[in-house]
């Protein structure tokens, strides 16, 4: 049975359907994965037709039918749809992004107290995604995040062009850093998942 990992955030813009492929695309070297997008943009969708190395669908019976999948990655929109509360309750392991802003961390307390309400809290992880080097603001909003006491992934994603570009050269190889990073936290994932 292939384990489920939702990725959430009722905001729009801190780069969920990027992570998601990321790291789909990552597992994919050893694993047989799978995202299905049930964001309305289909963002992740429209590459179907360019991605060989594992499936992108819009259909939900993914989830129910026996397919011989390892993981299965959901990407979700930008809002808190009605579909979450049944996402959250079958997920193995929830993602959160964030961006290490005001408005996201605001943003972030809907999507948190609906996995809280789903007692899911302890199969969450929230990850620094789109992280600017050299502010102070990020030690700022992880002392805040962590009043949630919910996981925080240890790898930080930067803001790097490498990730933007990522979908058209089938991953983040050409760029040292970009690679390392979603190493780092396809590990975090696959550790917290055991």
């Amino acid at each position: 049975m292939a384990k489920i990992i939702l990725i959430t955030h009722q905001k729009g813009g801190v780069g969920k359907s990027t992570l998601t492929y990321n790291l789909a695309q990552n597992l994919s070297e050893h694993s047989k994965v799978a995202i299905l997008d049930i964001d309305a943009q289909g963002s992740l969708s429209q590459l179907s037709k360019i991605v060989n190395s594992f499936q992108i669908t819009t259909d939900e019976n993914i989830l129910t039918i026996d397919n011989n999948l390892d993981f299965i990655f959901i990407d979700t929109p930008p809002y808190l749809s009605s579909k979450l509360k049944g996402l959250i309750k079958i997920a193995d392991l929830i993602l959160v992004p964030t961006k290490a802003g005001i408005l996201d961390l605001l943003a972030i307390d809907n999507t948190i107290s609906l996995i809280k309400d789903e007692m899911k809290e302890n199969n969450t992880m929230i990850i620094l995604n789109m992280v600017k080097a050299n502010t102070t603001i990020t030690e700022d909003i992880l002392k805040s995040l962590d009043s949630h006491k919910i996981k925080i992934a240890q790898t930080m994603i930067s803001d790097l062009v490498a990730f933007t570009r990522s979908p058209l050269l089938k991953g983040v190889t050409a760029d040292r850093n970009a690679q390392r990073q979603i190493d780092s936290l396809t590990k975090e994932v696959l550790t917290t998942l055991i």
